[in-house]
C-alpha cells in the first residue's frame, strides 16, 4: 500500500498501513480538540513514511500519540533551507527525558532536579520536493518510567487550555469566582482532574495572560500610560495602584500637583463618598473633595476602586494619606457607609 498523509483536513486516507489500525478523517472534518480526543493510541502510532502537511501537523500527531503513551515530548534540532533561512528542511521531536543536563558552574543558584535520562525515543520528520514532511525517523521504545492515565494531564507537552476552557474559565472569572474553584469545578464536570487536560496553574496563567493582554490594549493600560507620563512631566503627580493575590489591577489612586498643594491649604475638611459609576464595569469612582477661601470645590485625589469593601477603603485612605506626606483632615463627611466608616476609624482614629 502507498504510504498515507496525514492533514487536518485529509479525506478518506488511512493514518497507518494495512497492518495497522487506523481512523479516517472525511473532508469535512478538521483538526481540533474534538478529534484529538476521540482518536486512540493504536489509531496513531507513527512510522517511518508516514507524511504530514506541515511540521505542525507532524508535532500535533506525535503530541496526541504520547499522550496515550505517557510521556512528553519537545521540539529538538531543526534544520532550515539555506536559500530563505526560514524554511524547515528536517526537525527531531525528542522525548523530554532525552539527553543529560550539560553541567554548568552555576554560582550561588539553586539548580533545578535533572529529570533526563537520556531517552532515545523520538520522531524526525523531512521535508519533500513536494513541500510534505515525511517520517525519516521513528524510536518508540523509552529507558524510564512512562506516566500513569491519571497523572498524564501534568506532562508538560499534553496541558493546555481548550478553546471551550478558556470560555468557560473567562466567564467565571468575570463572575468573580476564585480561580481554585474554577478548576475544581472544571474537574467535577469532565469527571476529575486526569480528564481535564491542564493544572490549575494553567488556569491562572491563561488569566494572567488575558489580563496582561487586556491591560496592554485596553482601559488600564492606557490610564497608567496616561499617569506615567503625567509623572514624568511633574514629579509632584501622584498615583498607586493595588494588585490582588493573581497580580491583577483591583484599585487606583491618583493626585496632582495642584490637588496636593490645595489639600495643603484647604485639607483640613473634606467630602468622600462613592456614589459615583463611571465606566462600563460600573466601578465606583472615589474623589476627595474640599472648599477653597472661595468657597468654591477643590478636588484633592480620585481613585477608580474594584470594591466598596474595607479592604478598599483602609488601602485608599492609606494611600491618600501618603500622597498628603502624612497630613490627616481634621473633619471627614461621607456617605456613612459601615465599611468605609469601619476603615475611617481604622486610618484616622
Amino acid at each position: 500500500m502507498e504510504n498515507s498523509s496525514f492533514s487536518p483536513n485529509n479525506v478518506n486516507e488511512p493514518l497507518g498501513s494495512e497492518d495497522k489500525s487506523h481512523v479516517s478523517l472525511n473532508s469535512n472534518v478538521k483538526w481540533n480538540d474534538n478529534i484529538e480526543r476521540e482518536l486512540t493510541k493504536e489509531d496513531i502510532i507513527p512510522y517511518v513514511g508516514m507524511k504530514f502537511d506541515t511540521e505542525d501537523h507532524a508535532y500535533r500527531f506525535y503530541n496526541v500519540y504520547v499522550g496515550f503513551a505517557g510521556f512528553s515530548i519537545r521540539k529538538d534540532w531543526r534544520n532550515k533551507s539555506k536559500l530563505d533561512n526560514e524554511t524547515v528542511m528536517s526537525r527531531k521531536f525528542a522525548c523530554f527525558k532525552e539527553g543529560f543536563k550539560k553541567i554548568k558552574d552555576y554560582d550561588d543558584k539553586v539548580s533545578r532536579k535533572d529529570i533526563r535520562t537520556g531517552c532515545l525515543a523520538h520522531v524526525v520528520i523531512s521535508r519533500e520536493l513536494s513541500g510534505k514532511y515525511v517520517v525519516t525517523s521513528f524510536v518508540k521504545d523509552h529507558n524510564h518510567e512512562l506516566a500513569s492515565p491519571r497523572s498524564k494531564h501534568k506532562l508538560p507537552s499534553q496541558r493546555r487550555v481548550s478553546a471551550a476552557q478558556a470560555a468557560e474559565v473567562e466567564m467565571a472569572n468575570r463572575s468573580g469566582i476564585r480561580q481554585k474553584l474554577i478548576f475544581e469545578f472544571i474537574s467535577q464536570h469532565v469527571g476529575g482532574r486526569e480528564n481535564v487536560g491542564c493544572t490549575s496553574k494553567d488556569i491562572s496563567n491563561h488569566l494572567t495572560a488575558k489580563r496582561m493582554k487586556e491591560m496592554k490594549e485596553g482601559e488600564a493600560y492606557t490610564l497608567l500610560h496616561y499617569f506615567k507620563s503625567k509623572q514624568t512631566e511633574n514629579q509632584s503627580f501622584f498615583y498607586d495602584i493595588q494588585l490582588d493575590v493573581d497580580k491583577q489591577i483591583t484599585n487606583i489612586f491618583w493626585a496632582d500637583a495642584k490637588m496636593v498643594l490645595d489639600y495643603v491649604y484647604f485639607g483640613d475638611v473634606v467630602c468622600f463618598y462613592t456614589t459615583y459609576r463611571t465606566n462600563k464595569n460600573l466601578r465606583p469612582f472615589a474623589p476627595f473633595i474640599g472648599f477653597n477661601h472661595h468657597k468654591e470645590s477643590v478636588l484633592f485625589g480620585a481613585a477608580l476602586l474594584y470594591d466598596e469593601t474595607a479592604a478598599s477603603f483602609e488601602w485608599l485612605f492609606k494611600t491618600f494619606l501618603k500622597a498628603m506626606c502624612g497630613k490627616k483632615p481634621k473633619t471627614i463627611f461621607t456617605d456613612q457607609d459601615p465599611a468605609m466608616a469601619k476603615a475611617i476609624s481604622e486610618v484616622f482614629p
